[in-house]
């Protein structure tokens, strides 16, 4: 079996993630969404809020699984048995930074990561810019699925 993980915090998912996800059940047998715990970030919806939004918008799809982890992605993939860390890239900026944790992650672990191109029309959406948005006020609604429009 083709297992990856998608990790990161999601707060919120976007249509971003979304796109990624849905493109990569196509490359694997099952996916696991891993919404991971950092310390150091302060979130704007807690982790069982953010579970539920990614619960509801997967529901129909057999291929993706939801969990919660703290810890090395790395260590988490060992436990599920995952070979491929899935990534989305929107940017030449993404592309560096990811790089680097990609070549760690393979070095430390043997654990691949996969990239896929963001598609065009949302590569400029991002959880920060999600979370701006709504906390002023505005209109969110075209950047995120359906199940995180409060």
């Amino acid at each position: 079996m083709r297992r990856a993980i998608f990790p990161g915090s999601f707060d919120p998912i976007t249509l971003g993630h979304y796109d990624i996800i849905e493109r990569g059940t196509q490359l694997f047998d099952e996916i696991i969404i891993a919404i991971g715990t950092n310390a150091e970030k302060t979130y704007m919806f807690d982790e069982a809020r953010r579970k539920a939004f990614i619960e509801e918008a997967f529901k129909h799809e057999e291929k993706v699984k939801i969990d919660t982890y703290e810890g090395l992605t790395i260590d988490y993939c060992k436990r599920v048995n995952a070979d491929f860390i899935l990534r989305g890239l929107r940017n030449p900026a993404d592309f560096e930074f990811e790089k680097a944790i990609a070549h760690t992650n393979r070095k430390l672990s043997g654990i691949e990561t996969v990239f896929l191109l963001t598609s065009s029309g949302k590569s400029y959406i991002s959880s920060s810019i999600v979370r701006d948005v709504i906390r002023n006020g505005g209109d969110y609604t075209s950047l995120v699925p359906e199940t995180v429009r409060l």
